[in-house]
């Protein structure tokens, strides 16, 4: 995936399609402007059809009103901004950011635990090579919202 960057506007448009899955334009004008007093359409129709034509939407035309679903990955993309940013800011390392984030406490016991996981799968651990297995090493948000909720247990 390149390194396409989305407006303000087209990453709310994602935020919806990938915390609800299959939307119409109308589920997204609603949910993004529910109290505009001029109908937002046209511009809803604009943002869509510029993120079909970069291919992050997909839109189902097998009906008369069409859906709309995101095609890249919520984690997909993060991936490529991160990696953009690092090409940027440090050479493409990430290590910078993340020795940054764990100083600041930025990243959580539960998060932490994950990345060590990740880095045990990648160093050859058969523990870990069993979780990458049964797809344990994957982060979803899911899995964030049950790491702040660890947190919370552990202050």
């Amino acid at each position: 995936m390149d390194s396409t960057q989305l407006t303000n506007t087209e990453l709310a448009v994602m935020d919806l399609l990938w915390d609800q899955g299959r939307l119409t334009a109308r589920d997204i004008r609603e949910q993004l402007y529910p109290d505009a007093e001029r109908a937002q359409h046209g511009t809803i129709q604009r943002y869509l059809q510029s993120l079909e034509e970069k291919g992050f939407v997909h839109r189902d035309k097998t009906l008369p009103v069409h859906f709309f679903t995101a095609a890249v990955a919520r984690e997909a993309y993060a991936a490529s901004q991160l990696e953009a940013l690092a090409d940027r800011l440090t050479g493409g390392s990430i290590a910078p950011f993340l020795t940054q984030l764990i100083a600041d406490r930025r990243i959580s016991r539960a998060e932490l635990g994950r990345l060590r996981k990740l880095l045990d799968a990648s160093m050859g651990s058969s523990t870990a090579k069993k979780d990458a297995k049964k797809g344990r090493t994957k982060y979803s948000a899911k899995d964030s919202a049950k790491d702040k909720a660890e947190d919370k247990r552990d202050d």
